[in-house]
């Protein structure tokens, strides 16, 4: 597929506004909705038409959609869109899922949209915002390797794309990536918090490590923010506790123990109910609470 296929792309939040930016400028002809029409709403002055309902983003001038994305909350919504627009699906097309949902449930949409002569590709994505906004997104996707092959022009103008297998392996490779982003996350805070306490500068000590075995993305970016104490999004809380949940309900699937993931994801479940919106980062208030008295950071930007 080229820059003259039609692409619907349902879900302008905070990851498809900047995603769909850049479909929009390279060259697509792009349609778009969100749930809320004023986030979409900016797109239209890089030409998208934004539509007042799902199945509407599907109707070009010229015709149907060729490819449909969709960048929506979970699982059970990517769903309720799906049976919407399901009837204004035109066979042969493409719908790539770049929401993060339950492996079972990426295998549920392909087995549906197989039905009707629709082919699927689950296609999450990591980087967050910036990545988003860069291009640089780690797109993991799981379909055949002929609808991998139709969509990753596409792709590639998002981020990354590698394909990771059969339908639903998208999924659960982002799995895999939030095991790790949430597992580390969580150890950078430890190792920062214990450099304060002590007596070590965390900030020195933080560049200390850059370049090390412990180097990471991670620590670049997220252990910047715990030192500044700017909780910004950037993901969410509620978006990482709902994927590490999801990666527990893989493991009892796969009859697996996962003792540190076990520790992560009760952290951010705990977070979710006082700093749900806040950055990944925050779990370093969570860490803070069973050391009182031991506080990172700025002392001038104390965020609580």
């Amino acid at each position: 597929m080229n820059n003259t296929e039609k692409i619907a792309f349902l879900g302008t939040g905070l990851m498809g506004l900047p995603m769909a930016t850049r479909l929009l400028q390279a060259g697509y002809a792009v349609n778009v909705w969100n749930r809320t029409r004023e986030k979409a709403e900016p797109l239209s002055l890089l030409g998208a038409h934004v539509a007042d309902s799902a199945s509407a983003a599907l109707t070009f001038a010229d015709g149907s959609a060729d490819i449909i994305i969709t960048m929506l909350d979970a699982g059970p919504i990517v769903e309720l869109v799906l049976m919407e627009i399901l009837p204004s699906l035109k066979a042969g097309c493409i719908v790539i899922d770049m929401s993060s949902t339950k492996q079972s449930e990426a295998q549920n949409f392909h087995a549906l949209l197989e039905k009707y002569n629709i082919n699927f590709v689950d296609a999450p994505v990591s980087g967050g915002v910036i990545g988003a906004q860069t291009g640089k997104l780690a797109i993991m996707a799981g379909g055949s390797e002929k609808n991998f092959s139709e969509v990753q022009a596409v792709l590639s103008v998002l981020g990354h794309p590698t394909h990771v297998g059969v339908a639903g392996t998208g999924q659960l490779a982002k799995l895999c990536n939030q095991l790790i982003v949430g597992g580390t996350i969580n150890i950078v805070a430890e190792a920062l918090l214990l450099a304060q306490a002590g007596g070590a500068d965390p900030v020195a000590v933080r560049q200390a490590l850059r370049g090390g075995f412990a180097e990471s993305r991670i620590l670049e970016v997220h252990g910047q923010r715990m030192l500044d104490r700017t909780f910004i999004p950037g993901g969410q809380v509620k978006s990482q506790a709902k994927d590490m949940n999801n990666i527990m309900d893989a493991a009892q699937i796969f009859q697996l123990n996962l003792p540190l993931t076990t520790q992560a994801t009760a952290i951010f479940q705990q977070l979710v109910a006082s700093h749900a919106s806040a950055d990944h980062s925050a779990a370093l208030l969570e860490l803070e609470k069973c050391n009182p008295g031991t506080r990172l950071g700025k002392q001038d930007n104390q965020f609580s």
